[in-house]
């Protein structure tokens, strides 16, 4: 418990004006992969907030570019905080540095949620504002900041994405019906788990499936039911057996097709040959073209593959009341959910490893 009044209200307002950089960050949900959601608050010394922005697309303007654009008497910003949820960028990439923004525009303090783990970042934009004399917090919110971020972070710490995996499977637990079934692909997701299911494939890099799941199916993997962008398609098959006129091979988009027998580019079709396709090996590929982030959508032996491996932090489980009495077994989960949310007939049980913090 804080014991010092003036501490107290301190620390705060300094929470407040970051969750608030919070609230506009998020704005940015499935516009700015690769690239992290950023939100900046600009408070003027009498504590009014004066600028407000956040990155809105990639390669854009990052947030504090948008904040500091947002106020209309510059002279205001010698006396101002800006409160940004992500270390400033303090190398040139698609923008200029956003530390050398901070300076030029001479801002008198900077707050500062989480470091940046990115390697061209990671301390240095703290380390320029700090050499420029500007005062620096770090660790405002952190936790939360972090979470917030959670693939970028757990990316550029590990050089492996944030992988999450998702199902949908029958009351009885199956992924898929049996072939005397009369429904063949059985329709588990009802059109308001389908919308949610698309609003994670907006916020993922990459969407990972099986070549039996290919073959089954004959997917597009394209984000149609929520706004934004389609992410890259990653297909397994080892022996290259799903069929030629498969969508993911035909229709113009980019597809990466991981295999144990050849490389080289077709269109938009990238085949890269690993000595055994696990999951390390492509994650690691992935990480390597740009991907912070991939949904594995199975098929159940690639699902079973990743579980064994451990290579997941987040489970996204939706069970449907019907039943098949048989057909493919969907995964065994020796361990609780952590969230658990009923959508009409439908439940969307949640796993993950880390902690959620809010």
């Amino acid at each position: 418990m804080c014991k010092n009044d003036y501490f107290c209200v301190m620390i705060q307002n300094e929470e407040k004006y970051m969750r608030r950089a919070m609230q506009l960050a998020l704005q940015g949900s499935g516009h700015v992969s690769p690239n992290p959601m950023v939100g900046a608050v600009i408070v003027d010394g009498s504590g009014t907030i004066v600028g407000e922005g956040w990155h809105r697309n990639y390669g854009e303007g990052h947030a504090e570019v948008n904040a500091v654009n947002s106020v209309t008497d510059k002279e205001v910003l010698r006396e101002s905080t800006i409160y940004v949820t992500l270390e400033p960028c303090s190398h040139y990439g698609k923008t200029p540095p956003c530390a050398r923004l901070l300076i030029d525009v001479g801002v008198k303090r900077v707050v500062v949620g989480v470091l940046d783990p990115f390697p061209q970042v990671s301390g240095r934009g703290v380390a320029m504002l700090h050499e420029a004399g500007i005062e620096v917090v770090v660790g405002v919110l952190e936790d939360e900041c972090r979470w917030l971020n959670r693939r970028f972070m757990k990316a550029h710490s590990t050089g492996l994405p944030w992988v999450q995996l998702k199902w949908a499977e029958t009351a009885d637990g199956y992924l898929s019906a049996p072939p005397e079934f009369d429904e063949n692909p059985l329709r588990m997701s009802s059109p308001t788990t389908m919308r949610l299911m698309h609003r994670e494939r907006a916020v993922s890099d990459a969407i990972v499936v099986g070549a039996n799941t290919v073959r089954a199916d004959n997917p597009s993997l394209t984000t149609r039911y929520w706004p934004g962008r389609s992410a890259l398609r990653v297909v397994l098959d080892r022996q290259l057996l799903m069929p030629r006129e498969s969508h993911v091979l035909t229709d113009g988009g980019a597809t990466v097709v991981y295999n144990l027998v050849k490389s080289g580019r077709e269109g938009a079709v990238d085949y890269v040959q690993l000595p055994t396709c696990g999951p390390d090996e492509w994650l690691r590929d992935l990480y390597g073209r740009g991907v912070t982030s991939v949904m594995v959508e199975g098929g159940g032996n690639v699902l079973a593959q990743m579980l064994e491996s451990g290579q997941w932090d987040e489970i996204r489980r939706e069970v449907s009341p019907r039943e098949t009495h048989g057909g493919v077994p969907a995964p065994n989960l020796p361990f609780q959910a952590q969230e658990i949310e009923k959508i009409g007939k439908n439940e969307v049980r949640i796993y993950r490893r880390e902690v959620k913090k809010v």
